[in-house]
């Protein structure tokens, strides 16, 4: 295979075996400075950065199988019957946060390209009653939705993984409707870290080698038609990089 390829499967055989880890009673912690095992009963990382009621209102396997870095739906500013698009919806949390904010007259779509994801968050769907919920299967690289469809595209330390970004940015674009939103949780480095100093501090798979540089993530929504772009950072996740809050509009 290809490089690209190479880490493409990296990433899904990684995300599939967190998925059987949850069904099975554990998860791998990710997105969060390490991996290691840990007990579906408690707090993971990822879930830690959603409140205690966010948390109550889902079904535990929904929470056990939050691997991201943020909290994108607390930054979306969601409004009743809007569409909202999650990239890398993994085993479905911000998906599922979202239909409760967008109403019973919008819409939530979760997009994965990994079938054992898919499969528990259409598992954690039905046990949250959420009958506005559509889980679709494929790359945020190229998103199977018409253009000009959503109101709003959210996503938790998911870009960094993608091995075409301004693929996943021009796709972001296309999707939304003017005015849209870009609302995402995700990892970035310091403009000082060449990328063999990102890989240095962490697997691609870890959501840390893929990082892309501050400048290099601005330069990109702008080169795909966003403006308005904010990057603001949150907390650290290894020497030089962090988890950071990235808000752009498509005009």
């Amino acid at each position: 295979m290809t490089q690209p390829d190479d880490l493409r499967e990296q990433v899904r055989t990684h995300y599939a075996a967190a998925a059987r880890a949850v069904t099975g009673g554990t998860l791998l912690e990710c997105c969060s400075g390490g991996c290691g095992p840990a007990d579906v009963e408690s707090a993971p990382p990822g879930s830690a950065l959603y409140g205690t009621a966010e948390r109550q209102e889902l079904p535990a396997d929904a929470v056990a199988a939050s691997l991201g870095c943020g909290n994108p739906v607390a930054v979306a500013d969601l409004h009743d019957g809007e569409t909202v698009l999650d990239l890398g919806s993994g085993g479905g949390i911000d998906v599922l946060l979202s239909a409760r904010r967008v109403g019973s007259t919008g819409r939530a779509y979760g997009l994965d390209m990994t079938d054992e994801m898919l499969t528990l968050a259409e598992a954690n769907a039905a046990k949250a009653g959420a009958a506005n919920v559509t889980f679709l299967k494929g790359a945020i690289e190229a998103v199977p939705l018409p253009g000009q469809s959503v109101d709003v595209v959210i996503s938790n330390c998911v870009i960094n993984l993608s091995v075409d970004k301004p693929a996943v940015f021009a796709e972001a674009f296309r999707v939304l409707k003017p005015g849209g939103r870009f609302g995402v949780s995700d990892v970035v480095a310091e403009d000082h870290l060449t990328l063999a100093e990102r890989a240095a501090r962490g697997d691609y798979a870890d959501c840390i080698a893929g990082a892309l540089s501050i400048a290099e993530y601005r330069d990109g929504l702008t080169a795909a038609g966003f403006i308005a772009v904010e990057i603001d950072l949150a907390h650290r996740v290894a020497d030089g990089m962090h988890s950071a809050i990235i808000r752009a509009i498509k005009p």
